[in-house]
């Protein structure tokens, strides 16, 4: 007869830690951080080119680990997009999106997974989204004390979408916005296009990133982008990201003929535009408009 009242004080217990220590949500089944998974979940590649003083600064992770992050500030006025690359990317891939970006009202920063371009350690998926939480306070110390508005919106490509997603359920009074783009909803899926069996590993779904669960707890203004052709990460699981999601400010962008890593070259124009809405919601009332957009 005392087995309901021990559960319920169990599941408050949960709750309350979740209010009070929200990184503690972060936190990843280690079923993730095995080798095997490991090796076939992270393609990690350095940063061919120098350091740029100018651009490039160091967060701390708790342990020591150096996380570099990449800055390109347009203006002090600007909204800044704190994007979290895909797998195999690095940094410096968005230099050429940083101008772009700019043309429609956003500064831009990226992030690094450890291990990753000018990263130290080694990649490690229950780090990826502590690793976010540092990333984010530092650049938005950085914003503060340069004297640009602290106003973030994170964006995660692909296997970013878990730091992205990680910040929006820890963080959320402090996101201005949150972008999804090539995103999985589901973690066993993505295992096996991997070539891993979750069933013979032992792992399942609530062993997985759960950014499902988390994209259900996020109400902010969300835009879920999304290629029609992606044969990695099927369309399929935007949607349910975009279902999910009880933003009243929440629209999905499926391109037509896009893939997983070609959505930018494919649908640029509207790829602009829809980032272009989410800066001019971002940004303060009196900012003046960035100007059109590039073409």
């Amino acid at each position: 007869m005392q087995r309901a009242p021990r559960l319920l004080a169990v599941v408050l217990v949960l709750a309350l830690a979740h209010a009070l220590f929200p990184e503690a949500s972060m936190a990843l089944s280690p079923s993730l951080d095995r080798p095997d998974v490991g090796r076939r979940l992270f393609h990690p590649r350095p940063e061919p080119g120098p350091i740029r003083p100018d651009r490039d600064l160091f967060a701390a992770a708790p342990d020591g680990t150096r996380l570099h992050v990449r800055l390109h500030p347009a203006n002090a006025a600007f909204p800044t997009l704190l994007l979290f690359h895909g797998n195999g990317e690095i940094a410096s891939d968005y230099d050429d999106l940083a101008p772009l970006l700019a043309g429609i009202g956003f500064n831009l920063a990226v992030g690094e997974f450890r291990g990753y371009g000018l990263s130290d350690g080694e990649p490690q998926a229950s780090k990826l989204g502590p690793d976010a939480a540092v990333v984010f306070d530092f650049v938005r110390e950085k914003l503060a004390a340069s004297g640009a508005v602290p106003r973030l919106v994170v964006m995660g490509r692909s296997l970013g979408s878990v730091c992205a997603l990680s910040l929006a359920d820890a963080r959320p009074g402090d996101l201005d916005g949150l972008v999804l783009e090539s995103a999985f909803a589901t973690t066993l899926p993505l295992l096996r296009v991997l070539g891993l069996e979750p069933r013979l590993l032992g792992i399942g779904e609530a062993d997985g990133f759960g950014n499902l669960a988390k994209a259900g707890r996020f109400a902010g203004p969300t835009l879920v982008i999304h290629g029609a052709r992606d044969d990695l990460i099927e369309a399929g699981e935007a949607k349910m990201l975009l279902a999910a999601s009880p933003s009243p400010q929440k629209r999905l962008l499926l391109i037509p003929g896009a893939g997983h890593n070609d959505l930018f070259s494919v649908g640029r124009r509207p790829y602009l535009d829809a980032l272009a809405g989410l800066a001019a919601q971002a940004r303060g009332p009196g900012d003046g408009p960035p100007g059109a957009a590039p073409p």
